[in-house]
């Protein structure tokens, strides 16, 4: 995701898609704990992009 897509969210949205990475961050990590998984950079990205929806939550609590 963009930052500009992240930006164009509202915050029910937003509270979606940080629930919903939070899924898959966690998925994720069990998935390589099993096995080594193909892509571990997957994790990295998925972490970054949960850290984004939480700064653009906070940037619009703050604005409010």
């Amino acid at each position: 995701m963009k930052n500009s897509e992240i930006k164009s969210l509202n915050k029910e949205e937003l509270l979606e898609k940080l629930e919903a990475e939070k899924e898959t961050l966690l998925k994720l990590k069990f998935a390589h704990g099993i096995s080594p998984i193909e892509n571990p950079m997957k994790i990295r990205v998925s972490r970054k992009l949960i850290a984004r929806l939480k700064t653009e939550l906070r940037a619009k609590e703050l604005v409010k």
